[in-house]
């Protein structure tokens, strides 16, 4: 492995030390009542994860020029969104998967209607903990990005695409409103946070809409060419569930091409940006992760 490529997944390590001291933090104790509900938040939240959004939010906004170690608990409220978004796509009237992270997925650990609850719940602690920050305007791109326009619009059309032949504009509009929607926001969070000027914001959007696409096609690929043992999940689902993916309507090859060629123009949307290096390292590493 490089020495840069070393240093920077050491780095990201870190990160996700400190994300998961501020999640902890976050959540309600697994005692505290109902303590079934608590403890099935806690079981999903705290089973590991790449923490990909936490980030991407923390890095924007020490780049920004953000000093305060508060970042870290407004970041946790995204992997609180993604997590509960997590539990609900696994449940049997969705995607109906048996093991998430290398352990068996919420309903099948607890029960359905704790899995749904936990997942509300999750929803409503993360936005309690974004208000904290007393951004409206973060509060706002937060929520359009999990909405009907974004997140929850986009796993509709998911669910309603199985199936079905689809065009390449299908399945792109399906990723960017289930997956590139709060990957943007994250992105765009924390420069919002550290009070960024305007053009720093929209260029980091940029980048943030470009990797997010990207995060999912990859991810696309992965069901079809990883495993068990290196993913913690299910693969081949997409094919069984007869989704709308990249490599379904344009194969492995081109979805490939289509990644790399958007996570370029991820960085180069970052060409103007002085401290643009850690998020080039963080759009290569998305670009090769392996789970």
């Amino acid at each position: 492995m490089p020495e840069t490529a070393g240093k920077t997944l050491a780095a990201f390590a870190r990160l996700r030390e400190q994300i998961d001291i501020a999640l902890e933090a976050v959540l309600p104790p697994a005692d505290l009542e109902p303590t079934e509900l608590h403890q099935a938040m806690r079981y999903s939240v705290l089973a590991g994860g790449k923490r990909i959004r936490p980030i991407l939010a923390i890095t924007s906004y020490h780049s920004s020029g953000g000093k305060s170690d508060k970042i870290f608990r407004y970041a946790s409220a995204l992997e609180l969104l993604h997590t509960y978004s997590l539990i609900h796509d696994d449940l049997p009237c969705m995607d109906d998967d048996d093991f998430r992270r290398g352990k068996p997925t919420l309903h099948k650990q607890f029960s359905e209607y704790i899995a749904v609850l936990a997942g509300d719940a999750l929803h409503a602690l993360a936005f309690e903990v974004l208000a904290e920050s007393g951004n409206c305007e973060v509060v706002l791109e937060v929520s359009r990005a999990i909405g009907t326009v974004g997140m929850i619009g986009g796993q509709v059309r998911d669910v309603q695409a199985e199936g079905l032949e689809v065009t390449l504009a299908d399945v792109e509009n399906i990723h960017r409103r289930k997956t590139a929607a709060l990957i943007t926001a994250s992105v765009k969070i924390g420069a919002l946070l550290a009070n960024a000027p305007r053009p720093q914001v929209k260029l980091l959007e940029q980048f943030g809409e470009r990797l997010g696409l990207a995060f999912q096609i990859v991810d696309d690929i992965l069901d079809v060419e990883g495993d068990f043992e290196t993913l913690g999940k299910s693969v081949g689902s997409d094919d069984r569930l007869a989704k709308a993916t990249y490599p379904k309507v344009i194969g492995l090859e081109a979805s490939k091409k289509i990644a790399a060629d958007l996570i370029a123009d991820a960085k180069a949307a970052l060409e103007p940006f002085s401290d643009r290096e850690v998020f080039w390292q963080l759009a290569d590493y998305i670009l090769a992760r392996q789970t």
